[in-house]
């Protein structure tokens, strides 16, 4: 499958926890240059972002909970509404996988629920929220479950993967993922995309966001 305007896609991706200013000015004038969605970095550089991005259309969305998961609710809340104060426009939040493990999906959708409402409730009309569900570490049932949870929950997105797990983005994954929420929201594909064939694989498998730090080589080939 060859999709165009790939760019309009992506969200152009660092987090690593050695990420400088430097780096994420870069990250920022990749993103102004080639038109991507978004940047998507820890919540310290969201008010350097906006900053950095004054006067173009690329959002800036980061990370909750990240990347286990595992914090407490109330940690996780607290996360949002103050990303959201910093002037993020998207949320990528991560579930708790040892819940999912445990089948405690009522506490998984309660938790997406919350933030999905801090999130809708945020000045100028909302912000987005993206559902991690760290899918290399779940079986094919725990994945639509977890899909379907969030969408349940109010969530806009569902993602694969936070790129620090045991595994990243796959073709079945994805389409696990479409298969449970239908066109209803959207399916993020994130962790190891570094070529435009790639992409445009879980494109077709039912994927309508990329996450990558490889963005520049994805769209230039």
């Amino acid at each position: 499958m060859k999709t165009e305007n790939l760019n309009e896609l992506i969200d152009h991706t660092l987090l690593a926890s050695t990420a400088t200013r430097h780096q994420i000015t870069h990250l920022c004038d990749e993103a102004r240059e080639y038109g991507f969605f978004s940047v998507c970095v820890n919540p310290y550089w969201i008010a350097d972002c906006r900053k950095l991005l004054a006067g173009s259309a690329v959002k800036v969305c980061t990370v909750v909970g990240f990347p286990l998961g595992a914090t407490l609710s109330l940690a996780k809340f607290a996360e949002a509404r103050a990303a959201i104060e910093a002037g993020a426009d998207e949320l990528d939040m991560v579930i708790n996988i040892g819940a999912a493990k445990e089948g405690h999906w009522d506490f998984i959708e309660h938790e997406i629920h919350e933030i999905a409402s801090i999130a809708g409730a945020a000045p100028g009309h909302g912000r987005l929220v993206k559902v991690i569900l760290e899918t290399a570490a779940l079986t094919p049932e725990e994945i639509v479950l977890g899909a379907k949870r969030a969408e349940a929950a109010g969530a806009q997105y569902v993602k694969t993967s936070t790129g620090f797990g045991p595994g990243g983005a796959t073709v079945e994954a994805v389409a696990a993922m479409r298969g449970a929420v239908g066109c209803h929201i959207g399916v993020k594909a994130s962790g190891g995309i570094k070529t435009r064939v790639q992409a445009e694989a879980l494109i077709a498998a039912g994927a309508t966001r990329i996450g990558s730090s490889a963005s520049v080589a994805l769209v230039t080939g």
